[in-house]
């Protein structure tokens, strides 16, 4: 069974996507702890992130690398911080998320809800950066 990432990358659900090469994808959380809250995902699906083979698992953060200067560049932020939980979605995954304070990345806390134009314009925002 695929997941909800497969099912975006395959283009069958509809993500604002910041970056995307033959092997990743960046795209906004739809439920974001910050405005910029970001999702790196390998196309390939792999449950586990230390599962991915060693070559890919340093891509991938390659990938991570490159976006999360566009966001810092894009989101005003203190810092772009890195989280990898892996219970949400059985699809390995990165979450870059723009913090002004250690709380923010805080899955506990309430999630933004955001209007299409909002999340137009941050995806827009961190492209062109």
């Amino acid at each position: 069974m695929s997941s909800i990432f497969t099912k975006i990358i395959n283009g069958e659900i509809p993500a604002y996507k910041i970056a995307e090469n033959d092997h990743f994808i960046a795209f906004l959380d739809v439920m974001p702890l910050v405005k910029g809250h970001t999702l790196i995902v390998p196309k390939k699906e792999v449950d586990l992130i230390f599962d991915l083979e060693s070559e890919e698992y340093k891509n991938l953060w390659g990938f991570a690398q490159e976006v999360a200067k566009k966001i810092k560049n894009a989101i005003p932020c203190v810092r772009v911080g890195v989280a990898v939980v892996g219970l949400e979605v059985p699809h390995a995954h990165i979450h870059l998320i723009p913090l002004q304070k250690v709380e923010d990345m805080n899955f506990k806390n309430e999630r933004l809800k955001l209007s299409v134009e909002e999340y137009t314009e941050i995806q827009k925002s961190i492209i062109n950066n």
